[in-house]
């Protein structure tokens, strides 16, 4: 037998070891099925091999060094795999081989020196692993080499330096590295080069002229270095360059306008630089553009009117630069256009009417505008309710006037937000406005509209924030939640708003027909009297059953601050007044007596305060420390303060009001009380561990992953919690969770790379963040995963994490690299909390489920990691709608878990 295929199947199990019989075997096709375990130790005595393809499977261990003698060997495919080890040194005797792809494994260590003897190798693929250390200067005698991939790992050196030897190059790749030097003068040799990715590395220094002289280019970028200089005037000799990334770098100076001159260029990336000067009038030539990002830099001057004529425009980004003049008229000619975004400059006048007119018609592709923070005037056109596919539209921070136009409610297809806010629009809120049954977000503040809000709000279902504070509006708040559970500061501020609302608004003296006309006196009498005996009774009936159940209300109804009948809610809008809480809150807590700390953390301590009207609230105050500190403590109140605003969900704990004193050196939150305190002190105390059975332990996570979920994909920016952990999620009366403490959250700027310094608690902290800093969703995704265990061991899971393939997990524990295929073994009953009992049946599907769902958080490449959206998804999903394991419970082992779908 010389050929022996079978890729691309849905084969599972090991590869069987007498495969190595073989002798005569030429190609061996494995490839793109389910095999596990290791690959078979002799597979070395396959010598007439010429193909080897192991690829795309759930291999784990070692390469091993048997395979090196493969001397006829000229294609070895174990890319995508989870194998883990060195690179074996022998790999330099397989002289026959042209084609080594090992990418996307978890191999570690050093590229052996040995790889520069392979003289016929062509293709290089090492990406996507955590290899270390120099790549051996030697590579540059590898002069056969087309295609070079070794980004995505932790490589370190001047690279380029020997790569700039490999004169046949296609390809180069070497993207997020820790690859450091400047880009030589010799990258100029690399003539047939048509793709080259230096990006997220420590490159300095200017770009070289000679990297203008690869006319084959199609693609160049050098985004996230230290790039420093102008963009060489030659850029425009790439005539061939489709895609231009030189974002997140330092340069400086004018963007060239022979860059114009590139007619192929597709995508052109300038943004977060230090560029000055006008954008050129020449970039009307680019007809082949289809994205173009230019924010967040220093340009000044007009928009180009030329830009118009980019009908194949679908990315207009040049927000946050000192742009200004008018937006240009003829921008509705840009027909493909999906997101435009111009806010935070210095533009001025009306915003165009035809911005959603082309000369065909509406622009049907339009999703999103952003025009906020300028200094546009006059109405806003009618016209605007012509952009029929619209999901976002933000107009803050303006100076436009006159009434609201009723077009607005055609955008039925709204739904992530709309902010008019912080303008001068007057008059009514239209009715139409009901229409916008798909919109989450509304913002209406700090304008001077007035009369009532409309009573069609109530078909408003998805709205889960609004804010129409600083107006002048009257009578009832509509009976949906977005209003009910809005914060006082979100409806503060008008002149006579009342109705239904967990902060205590007084309830409306009279009904109200059509907006205007009152009832007759006596009707109002007889009605008052009814309803008062129902209230009182409904109020009696209330406390007995609260009483009998011993149980508070959901976070969304806050029935633990409010008894109508003889208490008063101090944060409620109406009764609130800052000085009296900031009082209130001192002598409850004895001005912060040690014996009220429930808590403590890296920047503040949580005290349990009881007022005077009976509210008990949990308080956070400020670690009061040296100036330097103050620096990073204010830092931590201002996050905590501007995330908490921006979220309400049941699963997230709620911020009432935070108070501060410049005197007095205080500054603290105030949230409301969760009552049984943080999943670290459930699970440490014995007897309330076994309380917390497998069922609310499964809702606990549930309820978790719903709150991150709602802050990385339902809050406009994205909020990032970055320590999440045991002592960071609550559970109240009823176990659920409650997700606490956002001292270090991040809101995520959508033109912004997003870099901070690590933050987070050692053993939940994302391996990447430890080399990129890069504050993403997905560092959250880890956590998270982290807390599955936890909750689901009844302890921090180092050494459950510590016995589970590097290959899949980065372990917490620098001993797990000591076996070769560990975790395999390891039964899930085993490792499971054991105070609870034995699951049920039922409950132990629901744990494999879980586990899986949990283990996929974990995995060290942060892209292959599922977004919080899909994990709450997943853990909603009926069992029925679940692949089966296929295995009973009992025998389950972590890596049958860690394995692909089952």
């Amino acid at each position: 037998m010389n050929l022996f295929s079978i890729f691309h199947n849905h084969i599972s199990g090991p590869i069987p070891t007498s495969i190595s019989n073989l002798s005569n075997l030429q190609t061996l096709y494995l490839d793109r099925n389910r095999f596990s375990g290791t690959i078979p130790q002799d597979i070395g005595k396959l010598r007439s091999l010429i193909d080897l393809a192991f690829s795309k499977n759930n291999l784990t261990g070692l390469i091993p060094t048997s395979i090196c003698n493969m001397s006829n060997l000229n294609y070895l495919y174990l890319f995508g795999n989870q194998l883990s080890g060195q690179i074996p040194q022998e790999i330099g005797r397989m002289a026959s081989l042209t084609d080594l792809e090992l990418a996307a494994n978890n191999l570690n260590g050093p590229i052996p020196t040995s790889i520069s003897n392979l003289s016929n190798l062509d293709t290089l693929y090492l990406f996507g692993n955590k290899l270390s250390g120099n790549v051996p200067v030697d590579i540059g005698r590898l002069v056969s080499l087309i295609d070079v991939q070794l980004s995505v790992n932790n490589l370190i050196g001047p690279v380029l330096v020997a790569l700039c030897n490999l004169t046949n190059l296609r390809y180069l790749g070497v993207f997020i590295n820790h690859f450091s030097g400047t880009i030589p003068q010799d990258i100029g040799r690399l003539q047939y080069l048509t793709e080259l990715d230096l990006g997220t590395n420590s490159f300095h220094g200017p770009i070289p002229v000679s990297l203008c002289n690869l006319s084959n280019l199609n693609i160049l970028r050098l985004f996230q270095n230290e790039l420093s200089g102008p963009i060489p005037q030659e850029i425009g000799k790439l005539v061939s360059l489709t895609n231009l990334e030189l974002s997140t770098t330092n340069l400086t100076g004018p963007i060239p306008p022979s860059l114009c001159n590139i007619s192929s260029l597709n995508t052109l990336f300038l943004f977060e630089n230090q560029l000055s000067g006008t954008i050129p009038n020449e970039i009307g030539k680019l007809s082949s553009l289809t994205d173009i990002e230019l924010s967040i830099n220093n340009l000044s001057g007009p928009i180009p009117y030329s830009l118009c004529n980019l009908t194949n425009l679908k990315i207009l980004y040049l927000n946050q630069n000192q742009l200004s003049g008018v937006i240009p008229r003829d921008i509705g000619r840009l027909s493909s256009l999906i997101s435009v975004a111009l806010h935070t400059n210095n533009l001025v006048s009306t915003i165009p009417t035809f911005l959603c007119n082309s000369t065909v018609g509406t622009l049907p592709t339009l999703q999103s505008i952003s025009l906020f923070h300028n200094q546009l005037t006059g109405p806003i056109p009618k016209q605007l309710g012509e952009c029929s596919n619209l999901l976002y539209l933000d107009l803050r921070r303006n100076s436009l006037n006159g009434s609201i136009p009723l077009t607005i409610g055609s955008l039925i297809s709204l739904q992530m937000r709309l902010d008019l806010s912080q303008n001068e629009l007057s008059g009514e809120i239209p009715s139409d406005f009901g229409k916008l049954n798909k919109l989450e977000i509304l913002n209406l503040s700090h304008n001077k509209l007035s009369g009532s809000i409309p009573s069609s709000f109530v078909e408003m279902v998805s709205l889960n924030s609004v804010d129409v504070s600083f107006n002048q509006l009257s009578g009832p708040i509509p009976n949906i939640k977005a209003f009910e559970n809005a914060p006082f500061d979100a409806l503060r501020n008008n002149s006579g708003l009342c109705g239904n609302h967990s902060g205590g608004f007084k309830p409306c003296g009279s009904l109200v027909m059509n907006g205007r006309k009152k009832v007759k006196p006596r009707l109002v009498i007889i009605l008052v009297s009814l309803f008062g005996s129902l209230f009182l009774s409904l109020t009696f009936l209330a406390i007995f059953f609260r009483l009998r159940k011993r149980q508070v209300g959901n976070i969304e109804q806050a029935d633990q601050l409010t008894d109508t009948n003889t208490r008063r809610n101090i944060f409620s809008v109406q009764n609130y007044d800052g000085k009296l809480v900031f009082e209130e809150i001192i002598e409850a807590t004895e001005n912060f007596d040690t014996n009220y700390c429930i808590g403590a953390g890296g920047y503040g301590s949580v005290y349990k305060a009881e007022l005077s009207t009976g509210q008990v609230v949990a308080v956070k105050k400020l670690h009061s420390s040296d100036e330097g500190s103050e620096v990073i403590g204010l830092k931590s109140f201002e996050s905590e303060v501007q995330a908490l605003t921006e979220i309400r969900h049941k699963n997230i704990v709620k911020l009432f009001g935070f108070c501060s004193s410049v005197e007095r050196n205080i500054s603290f939150l105030i949230y409301e009380f969760v009552e049984r305190g943080s999943l670290k002190k459930i699970l440490c105390d014995g007897e309330q561990a076994v309380e917390f059975d497998w069922i609310k332990r499964l809702i606990f996570i549930k309820g978790a992953a719903d709150a991150l979920s709602y802050m990385h994909h339902d809050c406009i920016p994205a909020i990032v919690h970055r320590d999440i952990s045991s002592n960071n999620v609550l559970l109240d009366l009823e176990y659920e969770a409650r997700v606490s403490d956002f001292g270090t959250a991040r809101i995520l700027k959508p033109d912004s790379s997003n870099w901070t310094s690590l933050a987070g608690t050692y053993g939940y902290v994302a391996p990447e963040l430890a080399y990129t800093m890069k504050v993403t969703e997905k560092c959250d995704v880890y956590s998270f995963g982290v807390l599955v265990l936890e909750v689901l061991h009844g302890r921090h899971p180092t050494e459950t994490i510590a016995l589970l393939s590097p290959a899949l997990l980065p372990s917490l524990s620098s001993s797990s690299s000591s076996s070769n295929i560990p975790g395999e073994n390891t039964m899930l009953k085993d490792i499971l909390d054991q105070c609870v009992g034995a699951p049920t049946n039922v409950m132990k599907k629901e744990i494999m489920h879980f586990m899986k769902v949990g283990l996929s958080c974990l995995r060290g490449d942060p892209r292959t990691r599922p977004t919080m959206q899909q994990v709450s998804i997943e853990l909603s999903l009926s069992a029925h709608s679940r692949p089966s394991f296929g295995k009973p419970f009992e025998t389950i082992t972590l890596g049958d878990l860690l394995m692909g779908d089952s």
